[in-house]
């Protein structure tokens, strides 16, 4: 699996621990930013690439850190094709997935518990999107809002 991280100067630290517990699972990383604390960075820098590459199939999944993950979220489902979800549980992170098709996750550094953050990460990347009826309904729903000429 192939997943592209990408953090700011509030989500900097934990981006970088995550890239390292990704490679020990042997997953592929692509690492878009920030490549060094810098306080004065602006996550749209960061949260863009990443979503960008999932819309286009470049990256399986994406995952983005910024200080709250408010930022993120908004900056990543700006762009057509991504479904980000802001997680601070492990529930969360796959339930998003299952039901929602979730393919980008959303960290507020200062919020998530670091003590399960890895265990919140596994669950959304091993959780698969649920094709019962009710959730492709669901689905088609937002991706016909997403796709309508009215926005």
């Amino acid at each position: 699996m192939k997943i592209a991280i990408g953090g700011d100067h509030g989500g900097f630290e934990l981006k970088s621990k995550l890239i390292a517990f990704l490679k020990s699972q042997n997953l592929e990383v692509i690492d878009v930013g920030a490549y060094e604390l810098n306080s004065t960075d602006d996550y749209p820098d960061f949260c863009f690439p990443v979503a960008k590459m999932v819309a286009e199939k470049k990256a399986d999944r994406g995952i983005i850190s910024c200080m709250s993950g408010i930022g993120a979220v908004i900056t990543a489902n700006k762009v057509k094709g991504v479904r980000a979800g802001l997680c601070h549980t492990e529930y969360l992170a796959k339930q998003g997935v299952e039901h929602d098709d979730m393919n980008v996750l959303c960290l507020g550094a200062i919020i998530v518990d670091h003590n399960i953050v890895e265990n919140l990460v596994l669950e959304f990347l091993n959780a698969k999107f649920l094709t019962d009826e009710k959730y492709t309904r669901r689905l088609n729903k937002v991706i016909n809002i997403e796709n309508s000429e009215e926005l």
